[in-house]
């Protein structure tokens, strides 16, 4: 027998190409499994071209790197048809792998069918060497062959199926694969040459007409390499691509839950909004409708929020906010929908109603969770108003329920706030009303159809006139005259209140101008400053614009707010007042004797006056209560040297007896009711000594009015 010898380089190149092949082969099933319909069919053509030549090129190479001490050639067809076969053996490996899952049964008769097409190729390309006399097959390497071949058919299909779908550390997984399938497929082909002996004498009839042995190596090393790198490449591209695709779309994906978060909840406290609400509210009438059962809407409105986010800022304002949701979300069941539909706005869908009492109880919850106090960089003390609406009694459908709740928390609010009421015909010819007064109110602002008066102060000695008070009026073109008492609570729910306020402060230092070029000594006026309008937090920049837009002095300007405003949040209070004192602007602390006062806070209060809240002039007589508490106030002022101003002066024994009780200044219905400015006498004059008083139920427009501000009034009425 010939004894044959091999090239260790080409050996070695043989393993590579193997492997190479293999993770391709590998790689390109992954393409395949992951793609559909033409590109599907395209992977399988590519991948059965790259994979078949890979493994052609292994055996070639190791046929090549086989030598005999004869010249050796390799037969044109044989060789074609070998390459065919291995083609034709993988695009049928990898049609199985394409699909999902592959049975043992199915495995094994896969295995069956590539092994047997590798041994093909594998003997067709020995075939080439036009051996004669004819090689002589050792049985038992022959067997070993086979067997190698089936077994890593079968390896390389389940290596393939297990790492078709991306995981994580897929690239690692795969090329320790390619390793093991490109041994095995190199172990077949060397077992396979081991096979065949080679008789003394033998010659290659294809030397003469077959392939040269050094064209075709350089043939089957740069063209498999090259075809397999750019098949791999490509592969890999695709991958890339894929991957990216995929992270794209997962992208748009989350974009798009995060779009229908936003378009379907609050950006603040993420509770449902206006819109996920009426589905809810849909559903839950379909569903009462279907199962006979009822539901609630409950419409709740924080009492006080505006001011609080007003005076300390929407920082703050959204701080409360997110609290009082998560208050209110507490308080309810799991049942129920909770939604904020703007501002301090909430509303409640209450569903599967057994009892009536439920609501109640549900309602106790929700307006005992907000009378906790809230505890930030400051302890804030809310409640809440809420409407109720029953279906279907109420209404049949969501907006009607909505409309008639709103009503619903609308007369909890006038009722006093911090509770809940039921629905009732009669609220909603109330809520027509309010909303008309509102949009009107807004109209009366931009229609300069608001009016000052002026009620005008007088020293309590010599009835001189010390100044004057500046109180709103509404001539409206619909309504008439309108008393302060009627619109001033709906412009501090709207929030009007704080551009009425600036409109009354800008009119009044307008005023005091034109008296002044009209040559008349300065007089001081005072205005009423509203609970937001003081906590507003560009008060103090819009007093100081306002008197240097009119060229007017801080001292003729005296500011005038409530006890208890300037009680609530002292510490703000006195920084605010400090401002304003420092600038050159007289306080005034109104409706004295009915808040809560700190002596410890007020002593420190930059006023300059106390003004006597009427209802302790009103009854006022020798030996009284009334006497008694104005007579303290008195001496209180004078320790704290505060002037003492008694308002609601309506009768000469009340003028002279405050007098005689040391009070500074006198106002009130007995010395002057409030009148349009050209009305003001020229010069500061005594009053008159004993005028006839007013009777408030035979007076006119005017005179019916307070001549201060209403209990809280906050702009002076």
């Amino acid at each position: 027998m010939l004894v044959g010898s091999y090239s260790t380089v080409l050996v070695l190149l043989s393993i590579v190409i193997a492997m190479i092949a293999s993770y391709t082969a590998l790689d390109l099933s992954a393409r395949v499994a992951a793609s559909h319909g033409r590109v599907a069919q395209a992977w399988l053509a590519a991948g059965a071209g790259a994979m078949g030549l890979g493994i052609w090129s292994m055996h070639f190479i190791g046929m090549l790197a086989f030598s005999l001490p004869i010249p050796l050639g390799y037969d044109l067809g044989y060789t074609l048809l070998s390459l065919a076969i291995a083609v034709g053996v993988s695009g049928y490996a990898l049609e199985r792998i394409s699909c999902h899952q592959l049975s043992a049964r199915q495995l094994a008769w896969a295995a069956l069918w590539m092994g047997g097409g590798i041994c093909g190729m594998h003997y067709t390309g020995m075939a080439a060497l036009r051996m004669a006399p004819a090689i002589v097959w050792h049985p038992g390497w022959f067997a070993v062959s086979v067997a190698i071949a089936v077994g890593a058919a079968g390896a390389a299909l389940w290596i393939a199926v297990q790492l078709k779908r991306e995981q994580p550390h897929v690239r690692l997984l795969r090329a320790g694969a390619a390793v093991v399938m490109g041994l095995a497929i190199v172990g077949m082909h060397y077992s396979g040459m081991a096979a065949a002996d080679f008789p003394l004498g033998s010659v290659c009839l294809a030397v003469s007409a077959g392939l040269d042995t050094h064209y075709l190596a350089l043939f089957v090393v740069v063209g498999s390499t090259g075809v397999l790198g750019m098949v791999l490449l490509l592969s890999l591209f695709d991958a890339r691509m894929e991957s990216r695709t995929a992270q794209l779309s997962l992208s748009l994906q989350k974009a798009n839950q995060e779009l229908t978060q936003l378009a379907l909840h609050d950006n603040l406290t993420r509770l449902p909004n206006r819109i996920l609400l009426e589905d809810r509210l849909n559903q839950a009438q379909k569903k009462a409708a279907r199962d006979g059962g009822t539901f609630a809407v409950l419409f709740m409105d924080l009492d006080g929020f505006k001011s609080v986010n007003d005076s300390l800022g929407h920082q703050m304002g959204d701080l409360l906010l997110l609290e009082t949701a998560m208050r209110l979300a507490a308080a309810l069941r799991a049942q129920d929908t909770l939604a904020r539909i703007g501002g301090d706005e909430f509303v409640a869908v209450l569903e599967d109603l057994e009892m009536p009492g439920d609501v109640v109880e549900i309602c106790e919850r929700l307006t005992a969770a907000i009378r906790r106090p809230f505890e930030f960089s400051r302890v804030l003390h809310l409640s809440i108003s809420i409407g109720v609406a029953i279906h279907p009694a109420d209404g049949e459908d969501g907006r009607t329920l909505m409309t008639n709740a709103d009503a619903a928390m609308y007369a909890a609010k006038q009722a006093g706030r911090d509770g809940y009421r039921f629905f009732e015909a009669s609220m909603n010819n109330n809520a027509h009303d309010l909303l008309l007064l509102q949009s009107e109110l807004h109209q009366a602002l931009a229609g300069e159809e608001f009016r000052l008066h002026y009620q005008p102060k007088f020293e309590a000695g010599s009835g001189r006139m010390l100044g004057v008070e500046a109180l709103i009026r509404w001539q409206s073109p619909t309504r008439g005259m309108v008393a302060p008492a009627a619109f001033i609570p709906v412009a501090e729910k709207t929030g009007l209140i704080v551009s009425i306020g600036a409109w009354v402060l800008d009119r009044a230092c307008a005023q005091m101008r034109e008296w002044l070029e009209a040559g008349r000594s300065p007089l001081n006026v005072a205005v009423n400053l509203s609970p937001a309008q003081f906590r507003h937090p560009q008060l103090v920049a819009m007093v100081r614009e306002t008197l240097q837009r009119h060229r007017i002095e801080a001292c003729w300007l005296t500011l005038e707010i409530t006890e208890s405003t300037a009680m609530d949040d002292a510490e703000a209070s006195l920084a605010r007042l400090g401002e304003l004192a420092e600038m050159g602007v007289r306080l005034s602390i109104d409706d004295f004797g009915t808040g809560y006062s700190s002596l410890a806070y007020l002593k420190r209060l930059p006023a300059s006056e106390l003004k006597i809240d009427r209802s302790f002039v009103h009854e006022l007589a020798p030996g009284s209560d009334d006497a008694a508490i104005v007579a303290a106030v008195v001496a209180l002022a004078r320790a704290l040297g505060l002037t003492v101003v008694a308002e609601g002066v309506e009768t000469a024994p009340q003028r002279d007896f405050l007098a005689a009780l040391g009070c500074d200044a006198l106002q009130g219905f007995h010395l002057g009711r409030p009148v349009p400015a050209e009305q003001i006498g020229g010069e500061p004059t005594p009053a008159a000594v004993d005028p006839a008083p007013v009777d408030p139920a035979a007076a006119g427009p005017d005179e019916r009015m307070p001549d201060g501000p209403v209990a809280g009034d906050p702009v002076g009425a």
